[in-house]
């Protein structure tokens, strides 16, 4: 696997973790998605708000969680993928090898590269409280700085399918925040408004099917009784 150039210039002090994320932040900035060192900075910035006393590994997972659009000549590409969660799941994974080489490079501790592997590999779907706390800075973030340069680079429609898909990633609480954002573009506002509805509708057409399952479900068993 082709390791990545840039060395850790500040690990011979002994600060692995400063060296780690002087390192991120230098690969970050030369990636060709125009957003991703402003997403990088601002999915810390709410995680930090979401929870004031995030570890290390937190820290670093979500600074680099995206790291892999950064790495041109290895980043996996969207058009490999028939199915968007999967290519979601493999940026995750990709990102993750990426910081585990840079963590590995700069001597980090080997409990704290284990734990910003795990998270970051998990960080589209959460899973556990922190991957959840993760996963919320990074879908949050997407709506606080990512919508507007998206929408100017894929346009309204596969926008639209981003925010829908991004809206439904979150928490309650932070669903309550994006529904509470405004853009000076007053065609981004409107997208956004749609978007909750059609996510909403999605969730309730979801909750719809299962309660009909199980009904369903409930029938068959007083039947066999």
């Amino acid at each position: 696997m082709r390791k990545l150039s840039a060395g850790c210039g500040s690990a011979v002090t002994g600060d692995s973790i400063a060296a780690t994320k002087q390192r991120i932040r230098r690969v970050i900035a030369g990636s060709k998605v125009p957003e991703d060192p402003r997403h990088a900075e601002n999915t810390l910035k709410w995680l930090l708000k979401l929870e004031p006393e995030a570890d290390e590994a937190l820290q670093i997972a979500a600074l680099g969680h995206d790291i892999d659009r950064a790495v041109e000549a290895r980043k996996v590409q969207r058009a490999d993928f028939a199915d968007y969660d999967a290519f979601k799941a493999a940026h995750a994974l990709h990102s993750a090898v990426i910081l585990k080489e840079i963590m590995d490079e700069c001597g980090v501790a080997r409990d704290i590269t284990t734990e910003v592997y795990r998270l970051v590999c998990i960080h589209e779907i959460g899973g556990d409280p922190r991957a959840d706390r993760l996963k919320d800075a990074d879908a949050i973030s997407y709506f606080d700085v990512n919508l507007p340069l998206y929408y100017a680079r894929t346009g309204r429609e596969e926008t639209l399918r981003r925010c829908v898909w991004g809206y439904q990633r979150l928490s309650a609480q932070m669903r309550t925040v994006v529904e509470n954002m405004t853009y000076e573009d007053h065609a981004l506002n409107a997208l956004l408004k749609q978007a909750v509805r059609e996510a909403g509708a999605a969730v309730d057409a979801g909750n719809t099917i299962k309660h009909g399952a199980a009904a369903a479900g409930n029938i068959q068993e007083e039947r066999n009784r």
